[in-house]
């Protein structure tokens, strides 16, 4: 007896990780250079997922930069593609300043002058967490489903 072989689906997965400067020329930098990956992973420049995807990575490196910075440590930028869903981890090393989650953010009071980058992250993104980050730290993640950008 010949077994026939099952089918294989080949699944591609894209990973792009890098260490930022835990500044604000290094957030600037993490957001440029995720864009450029994206477009050399056929989601082109100016298109409205790179657009969505700028606006989340500028976001939640800003929140690594001032609420997660500790001196002398780097903030991480993780971008993973498979299939249709872009997953956008920041990590940083402040475990013990964590965000809510998702459905637990406020809105600042009027005349605040910040408070409002978790506000565009859940807008934004089609699922959202705060997860620990071993062996120290926080990762924010944000996922894109592409299909529907």
């Amino acid at each position: 007896m010949t077994v026939s072989p099952t089918p294989q689906v080949t699944v591609t997965v894209r990973v792009f990780a890098q260490r930022f400067s835990s500044t604000p020329r290094g957030a600037r930098l993490a957001r440029h250079l995720a864009v450029h990956r994206l477009d050399a992973w056929g989601i082109p420049y100016d298109s409205d997922a790179s657009d969505t995807a700028a606006l989340l990575v500028a976001e939640l490196a800003a929140n690594a930069v001032t609420h997660g910075r500790v001196p002398g440590r780097d903030f991480e930028v993780r971008l993973s593609l498979c299939a249709h869903t872009l997953r956008i981890d920041v990590s940083d090393p402040r475990g013990e300043r964590r965000p809510d989650g998702p459905g637990t953010v406020d809105v600042p009071p009027a005349g605040a002058d910040g408070g409002r980058g978790l506000l565009l992250v859940e807008a934004l993104a089609d699922r959202w967490a705060v997860l620990d980050r071993l062996p120290v730290g926080k990762t924010v993640r944000a996922e894109l489903d592409l299909r529907y950008h």
